[in-house]
C-alpha cells in the first residue's frame, strides 16, 4: 500500500482545484465544476473565481451565472447554496435525492419540532411542499423570507381545517412575529426539493436573492447524466483525496447509508492508501499525481470565507494547530484565510462602506518582508475586483 506525504496531498489539492496557476476565463465552467463552489456568505463563489481565473471580472463571471446561464446557483450539497455547471445538475442535483430507507438529510433533522407540533408525518408535508413549489414554474420570488410564506400560503389551502390553525401558530425557530411552524417547515424541505430542480437561484436583485424552477430559469428540464453518482463521488475525491468514506457524508450532509450508496458507486475507480497514519482513499488515476513530491507554484492566495479548498475534513492537513482552527472555521461568520505554499498561515477580513474598503490581515508565523508586500498588493487587487477603493489595510 502507498504512503501519501501531506506535502504531496497538499500539492496534488491545489491542483485539483485549480490553485496552482490562473486559468482562462473560457474554462470557467470546468473550474467551478471542480466540485461546486459555496455561495456563502452571498459573493463567496466570486471571491473563489477570482483567485482562480485569469483577469477575472464580476461582470464576466456574473454573466456566465445570469446571462448565458452556464453556471447555475442552487441549494446543493449540505442545503448550502453552490454554483456549479448548469450541464452539471444532475450530479450536483439530482444525485443527493435519498432513496427509500435513506434516512432524511442532516439539513432537515430539526425540522421534527415543527412535525409534532402539526402532528404530520414527515413524507407527507415533503409531497406537499413539493406539489406547492410547482407554482415557482410559471413564477419568480424575491428573497427567501417571502419564498417561504409562498408556499406555506399555497399548502395551508389544501390543508385539513384541524391543522389549519397549527400551521400559522407561531414559529419555534425564528423570529415569531414574522415566521409561522408551516414557513419554518417549508423552509426546511425547500433544500431536498432543490434536488428535484424544483427550486433555484435566479438573479439576484440588489442585497436579495430571487427564487424560480430550474426549467423556468433555464428553459428546459435538467439533463440527464449516465453514472452521475459515480461522478460526484469521482469529483470528491479528486478534489479531497486521499479521504474516506466518513469525509464524503460530512461534506454531503447526507445520512451514512446514502453516502455508502454512493462511495460504492465509484469504488472500483479507488484504491487505499496510507495517509495521516490511517488507510483512506483516492483515484486510482490521481496516483502519481499524490505520490509527486515536487511542489507547485507556492502562489500567496487570499482565500475567502468556504472557499472549495478550505472544504476539505481533515483540516489538519494545512493547519495542524486545533486552537487556529477554530479561527478559521467557525460555526458562523468565518473570515477568509490566507493561503502559503497551500498551508494556511492568517486570516483575513473586510468591510465595505460607501465604495471603500477596509482590509485587516493577521499573520500567525514570522512572514518574510517581501511576501508582506505581496499581501498589500493582492488587498488592492481583491479591491479592484469588488470596484472599491481601498481605504484602509491592516496587516498584524
Amino acid at each position: 500500500m502507498d504512503t501519501v506525504e501531506a506535502s504531496a496531498a497538499r500539492n496534488h489539492r491545489l491542483r485539483a482545484h485549480h490553485l496552482d496557476g490562473r486559468v482562462l476565463l473560457g474554462r470557467v465552467e470546468e473550474v467551478v465544476g471542480a466540485c461546486g463552489v459555496q455561495n456563502s456568505p452571498p459573493g463567496a463563489w466570486e471571491t473563489a473565481l477570482w483567485n482562480r481565473v485569469e483577469n477575472c471580472t464580476l461582470g464576466a463571471i456574473r454573466e456566465a451565472l445570469y446571462e448565458r446561464k452556464s453556471l447555475l446557483q442552487a441549494w446543493s450539497y449540505r442545503g448550502a447554496p453552490v454554483v456549479f455547471p448548469t450541464d452539471q445538475s444532475d450530479v450536483f442535483l439530482g444525485t443527493l435525492i435519498a432513496r427509500a430507507g435513506e434516512d432524511p438529510w442532516i439539513y432537515t433533522s430539526g425540522i421534527t419540532g415543527a412535525l409534532d407540533h402539526l402532528q404530520m408525518p414527515f413524507d407527507d408535508l415533503f409531497n406537499r411542499t413539493k406539489a406547492a413549489v410547482g407554482y415557482l414554474d410559471g413564477h419568480t420570488v424575491r428573497s427567501k423570507e417571502a419564498l417561504d410564506a409562498t408556499i406555506a400560503e399555497l399548502i395551508e389551502r389544501d390543508l385539513p381545517s384541524d391543522r389549519k390553525a397549527r400551521w400559522r401558530d407561531p414559529s419555534m425557530y425564528g423570529d415569531p412575529e414574522r415566521q409561522t411552524v408551516g414557513q419554518a417547515a417549508v423552509s426546511f424541505l425547500l433544500r431536498p426539493c432543490s434536488f428535484s430542480s424544483l427550486v433555484v437561484f435566479g438573479e439576484r436583485q440588489e442585497s436579495s436573492p430571487t427564487f424560480t424552477s430550474f426549467e423556468n430559469w433555464i428553459g428546459h428540464a435538467p439533463d440527464r447524466i449516465p453514472d452521475a453518482d459515480r461522478e460526484l463521488v469521482r469529483r470528491f475525491v479528486h478534489c479531497y483525496g486521499p479521504t474516506t468514506l466518513d469525509s464524503l457524508r460530512a461534506w454531503l450532509g447526507s445520512s451514512r447509508k446514502q453516502a455508502r450508496r454512493l462511495w460504492e458507486a465509484a469504488s472500483e475507480e479507488m484504491e487505499p492508501v496510507r495517509f495521516e497514519g490511517k488507510t483512506c482513499f483516492a483515484l486510482s488515476s490521481d496516483r502519481e499525481s499524490l505520490l509527486d513530491a515536487s511542489d507547485c507554484t507556492a502562489r500567496l492566495l487570499l482565500l475567502g470565507a468556504h472557499d472549495p479548498y478550505l472544504d476539505l475534513r481533515d483540516r489538519n492537513v494545512i493547519l495542524q494547530d486545533r486552537s487556529l482552527q477554530k479561527l478559521v472555521w467557525k460555526y458562523v461568520g468565518n473570515p477568509g484565510a490566507i493561503l502559503d505554499g497551500g498551508k494556511v498561515v492568517g486570516i483575513w477580513k473586510t468591510k465595505a462602506i460607501k465604495g471603500k474598503i477596509d482590509v485587516s490581515m493577521t499573520l500567525w508565523d514570522d512572514t518574510p518582508h517581501v511576501k508582506r508586500k505581496q499581501l498589500v498588493a493582492l488587498a488592492e487587487q481583491y479591491a479592484a475586483f469588488r470596484s472599491l477603493e481601498l481605504r484602509n489595510f491592516q496587516l498584524g
